[in-house]
C-alpha cells in the first residue's frame, strides 16, 4: 500500500488538492452565510424567519448526492448551461453546509437564557454590550465543538463530487484503480486518509465540547 502511495503520489496530491480546495472553499462560506441566516431566522418569527426555516428542512431532506446529480444533469440541461463540476459542487455542498450551520446558530440563539439577557439590562448594559460581552461570547464558546464538525462533514461530503466527475481524492482513486486493479489498497489509502483527519477533528470536537458545555439555566 504503501510503495503505491510512494509511486503514484503525484496522483494522490492532485487529488488532495482539490479535495482540500473544495474544503476550504467552502468552509467559509457556509460558516458566514450560516452564520447570518441562523441569526436572522431566530431574530424574526415573521414570513422571513419561516420562509428560512422551511428552506433549511427541505434542503436537509435532500440527500447530496442526488442534489448534485439533479444540479449537474437536469438543471443544465433544462436552462441549457454548461458548469463546471467543481463549482457545481461548490455550491451544492455549501448550500447544504449553510443551512446546516444556520440551524446550529438557530438553535443557540433560541436557547439562550432570557435570564441572563433580563439580568444584564438591569445592570445598566445596553443591548449592543450585552450581545458583545455576554450573547456572542457564550454562543460561539457553545457554537465551537459544531463548527469544527460541520468542517468534517464537508470534507466527507467532497467524496460525493467524484460522480460528477470532479478529480477529487476519492476519483483520484477510482481512475487510478481502473489503471493497476489495486482495489484494497488504493481505497484503504482513502480510508485512512479520511479517518486520520476527521479523527483528529472529532476529537478536536469533544475537547471544546466538554472544556465549554455547560447548563446556562444554573446562572
Amino acid at each position: 500500500m504503501f510503495d503505491i502511495l510512494y509511486q503514484y503520489k503525484n496522483i494522490f496530491l492532485d487529488g488532495l488538492y482539490v479535495t482540500l480546495s473544495l474544503c476550504f472553499i467552502i468552509f467559509p462560506i457556509s460558516l458566514i452565510l450560516g452564520s447570518f441566516i441562523g441569526l436572522i431566522s431566530s431574530k424574526f418569527s415573521n414570513s422571513i424567519g419561516i420562509l428560512i426555516r422551511i428552506s433549511s428542512i427541505l434542503v436537509s431532506s435532500t440527500p447530496i448526492l442526488v442534489f448534485l446529480f439533479w444540479m449537474h444533469y437536469p438543471f443544465q440541461y433544462i436552462f441549457n448551461l454548461r458548469i463546471d463540476p467543481f463549482n457545481t459542487s461548490v455550491f451544492v455542498i455549501s448550500l447544504v453546509s449553510t443551512f446546516l450551520m444556520s440551524d446550529y446558530v438557530y438553535n443557540s440563539f433560541k436557547n439562550f437564557p432570557t435570564e441572563l439577557i433580563s439580568t444584564a439590562k438591569v445592570l445598566g448594559l445596553s443591548n449592543l454590550q450585552i450581545a458583545k460581552k455576554i450573547q456572542f461570547p457564550i454562543i460561539f464558546r457553545q457554537l465551537l465543538p459544531q463548527i469544527i464538525i460541520l468542517f468534517s462533514f464537508i470534507l466527507q461530503a467532497t467524496i460525493f463530487c467524484s460522480f460528477i466527475s470532479v478529480g477529487e481524492l476519492f476519483k483520484k482513486a477510482q481512475e487510478l484503480n481502473a489503471d493497476i486493479f489495486k482495489p484494497i489498497e488504493l481505497y484503504s489509502i482513502v480510508a485512512l486518509f479520511f479517518i486520520s483527519i476527521c479523527l483528529l477533528i472529532n476529537l478536536l470536537s469533544l475537547y471544546f465540547k466538554k472544556k465549554y458545555s455547560y447548563d446556562l439555566n444554573k446562572y
